[in-house]
């Protein structure tokens, strides 16, 4: 069984988004989470339909993780977790 891809929703001029994408790749976990940048209209409609108001904001399948400290938390899960999380 695969593991589900993350989706982090991002800003690239946001400094905590900035923070988020910089754990992905120091714990390389690119393969596992995908990178939306809200800028775009696809990204930013599927994050407002998630229910997203801030970035980052990182959608597990079932619930959206909003700010800097819940999506380093939330990622640290499946970096504990042997990327199963």
């Amino acid at each position: 069984m695969t593991s589900p891809v993350l989706e982090l929703f991002h800003l690239i001029a946001d400094p905590p988004s900035a923070l988020a994408r910089r754990y992905v790749v120091d714990y390389a976990l690119e393969d596992r989470v995908r990178f939306r940048n809200v800028a775009f209209p696809e990204a930013e409609a599927d994050w407002r339909e998630r229910g997203g108001h801030s970035t980052p904001a990182l959608w597990d399948g079932v619930h959206l993780h909003q700010g800097a400290e819940a999506v380093l938390a939330r990622l640290q899960a499946v970096v504990n977790l042997g990327r199963d999380a």
